[in-house]
């Protein structure tokens, strides 16, 4: 008998779920998540399982782990303070592809170097400036980012900056060629300074994961589930934090598959944060070969084809004035439900509400509170940012006595991008707690903070609302108008025939809005889905029944929805896929591109063995160390000609390894 273990750490809850021989839930259970140390809210929900299943921690043959921290962070802006050196690049490059605006303030350095298209250098690296720029601001950052010019064509100058770095100071070090092979230099960057930023709070994840499962007495490997659905090693997962993102959205989908066998169908998944959303084909999802967007990132991970948008549970709701109507919006951040933070200060929260019901005007602090977040990296803050974290201290406080001047509003926006405080406010979970389809939380709270948010006034000068039971309908209504919106775009995207407009402004086309209602006058207008959607997250069955009937489509609803995630992380496969070129920089000669330099060949065949041999080895061993066993390899080659004067020229080939195996298991 195998026993798996499956834990998925999310932005609220992180949940558990024991499978027997692959085919059987044996026990479920769920967390909250502790921030400040993931480990307590995975020992807490792996302790319940273990706890309802009634097995001994050493039966466990097989722990894996799946996590939307990554993602959640790329789509609230968080991430630890990085420096970039970027190689052969310029400052018009920086604000042309937008790293500009990413680096958001973090220290970059331009230096001379990198190659051309054909592996050559078209530089010499310019070292004193690098060693220059490390003396001032080494011990400023938690990690480096380094992208060269045409890395994946020579990586030669991107690995000596990383052996200086290495030799000045011992912090993590991502470079854009470990992190993909295909050219684009500024998109490989962006990714190399994600994946720096997520350094961090990966190997606090995985880290103190494995510490709590061992001092539980579970000594199976941890696996973690990658952004692509496939498993691998904790080991490997620390190396490469990026390939964690996406990497919860890809458990539901495995766990969506295993759960109901379907085979086409959209896959809808919210959370506490988002709500991701992908395409069931022949019961497999689509790779994004433009690599995994998520938020307003656009990365060079493989991933599956998914959409994430900021929409959950927990997302802010806005109260939107426009003319003499008024409306809400939900997300895209996400915020602690006043209900949720009350649980931890009940006595505080509940004084501030009554306080401010009671008051004849309301401030725009209403119903918020702030609370800093222990053990997150502080440095490089800059004074008032310090000052404001200070005051704030380890206590839960009114957002508004801690802000004592506008100014301080950005300084506060930079600390919640930091992952360094976290700010509470009005949520659809606060809203179904009103509503009674939640009782988790602070019911009396929520109450209050909906009677607050009823009170605000519409450019008429009315309420908005009588009643926070109103209000919190309203709330409800827009997240399912939210996700409506997200499927179609979805739906519309995937379309085997084009619409002639974004797949966007087609979800909200007046003529797709009108088909949802049916519309019947001199025209007939319908609009839905015609696949089946399975709704997945602990708050799917209260909140998509309503998005089932807005799309006229049918809405399944596992009976371990909430866990979905965790189930996928342990029914998957650990699967490795390598990548390489060749091209031909003149008549006659071929060049494979390695991590070891250029190669040169006399013929394209020879070429292309000697690519398969290396990528073969490379995925296999990669796979083993990932943590696979009975590794299977395939591969696959692209080559590119054109015909010139009747004959066939090369121009260039891709080729793809792909080795795949069972997770090892603890006998």
């Amino acid at each position: 008998m195998t026993l798996s273990l499956g834990v998925d750490t999310g932005g609220t809850y992180t949940d558990a779920v024991l499978i027997q021989d692959e085919k059987t839930v044996v026990a479920t259970a769920k967390s909250l998540t502790t921030r400040h140390d993931l480990a307590e809210g995975i020992g807490k929900a792996v302790e319940a399982v273990l706890r309802d299943a009634k097995v001994d921690p050493d039966q466990i043959t097989l722990a894996s782990l799946s996590t939307t921290l990554a993602t959640n962070a790329l789509i609230e802006g968080q991430g630890e303070r990085v420096g970039l050196v970027l190689v052969g690049f310029n400052e018009a490059d920086m604000k042309r592809h937008g790293l500009t605006d990413v680096m958001a303030g973090d220290p970059y350095v331009l230096i001379d170097g990198g190659h051309n298209h054909a592996g050559n250098e078209a530089h010499p690296l310019d070292e004193k400036s690098l060693r220059d720029w490390l003396t001032l601001q080494a011990s400023d950052v938690s990690g480096f980012a380094v992208a060269a010019q045409f890395a994946t064509r020579n990586t030669a100058h991107e690995k000596r900056v990383s052996d200086m770095i290495h030799a000045q100071c011992e912090k993590p070090i991502s470079c854009s060629h470990h992190l993909s092979s295909k050219l684009n230099g500024p998109k490989r960057a962006l990714t190399a300074i994600l994946n720096a930023r997520l350094i961090g709070m990966i190997d606090r994840l995985i880290t103190r994961a494995q510490i709590r499962l061992t001092e539980l007495g579970i000594h199976a490997p941890l696996m973690v589930v990658r952004g692509d659905g496939a498993l691998i090693s904790a080991e490997f997962a620390l190396e490469r934090p990026i390939e964690t993102i996406l990497s919860g959205p890809a458990a539901s989908i495995v766990g969506a598959r295993w759960m109901t066998g379907a085979a086409d169908a959209l896959v809808s998944d919210i959370g506490g944060t988002t709500t991701d959303v992908a395409v069931l084909r022949d019961g497999r999802p689509a790779i994004d070969p433009e690599g995994a967007r998520v938020g307003p990132f656009r990365t060079m991970v493989e991933a599956v084809a998914m959409r994430t948008s900021g929409l959950g549970g927990d997302s802010e709701a806005h109260f939107l004035s426009e003319g003499l109507q008024s409306s809400v919006s939900l997300g895209p951040r996400r915020v602690l439900p006043v209900s949720l933070i009350a649980m931890e200060a009940p006595d505080l929260v509940h004084e501030v509400l009554e306080k401010q019901l009671r008051s004849t005007t309301l401030t725009e602090h209403f119903a918020r509170f702030v609370r800093a977040v222990s053990g997150a990296h502080r440095s490089g803050l800059p004074p008032r940012d310090s000052a404001l974290l200070e005051r704030i201290g380890d206590q839960i406080h009114p957002l508004g006595d801690v802000l004592e001047n506008r100014l301080e509003y950005n300084a506060l926006r930079r600390l919640v991008d930091r992952g360094l405080v976290q700010v509470s406010g009005v949520t659809p979970s606060d809203a179904s707690h009103v509503l009674g389809n939640a009782d988790a939380w602070d019911a009396k709270a929520a109450h209050m903070a909906l009677e607050l948010f009823s009170r605000q006034r519409t450019g008429a000068g009315k309420r908005f609302s009588d009643t926070a039971e109103e209000v919190a309908q309203v709330i409800v209504d827009q997240l399912t108008q939210q996700t409506s919106l997200a499927l179609l775009e979805t739906a519309f995207g995937e379309e085997a025939d084009g619409f002639g407009l974004p797949a966007a402004d087609l979800a909200r086309h007046v003529l797709t809005q009108r088909g949802l209602s049916r519309h019947r006058g001199l025209v007939k207008l319908d609009a839905g889905l015609n696949l089946p959607v399975v709704g997945l997250g602990a708050s799917a069955p209260t909140y998509y029944p309503a998005v089932g009937a807005r799309l006229q489509c049918e809405m399944i609803l596992p009976e371990h929805a909430g866990v979905a995630n965790a189930i996928g992380a342990v029914v998957g496969r650990v699967t490795i896929r390598e990548t390489g070129t060749i091209t031909s920089p003149s008549e006659g000669t071929f060049r494979v591109h390695l991590a070891t330099g250029p190669e040169d060949f006399r013929s394209s065949e020879d070429a292309l063995l000697r690519l398969e041999e290396v990528l073969k080895s490379r995925a296999q061993n990669a796979a083993i160390v990932a943590g696979a066993e009975g590794v299977r390899v395939v591969v696959q080659r692209d080559i590119r000609t054109a015909t010139i004067e009747g004959q066939d020229v090369f121009i260039d080939a891709e080729v793809i390894a792909e080795a795949s195996g069972r997770p090892r298991i603890a006998l």
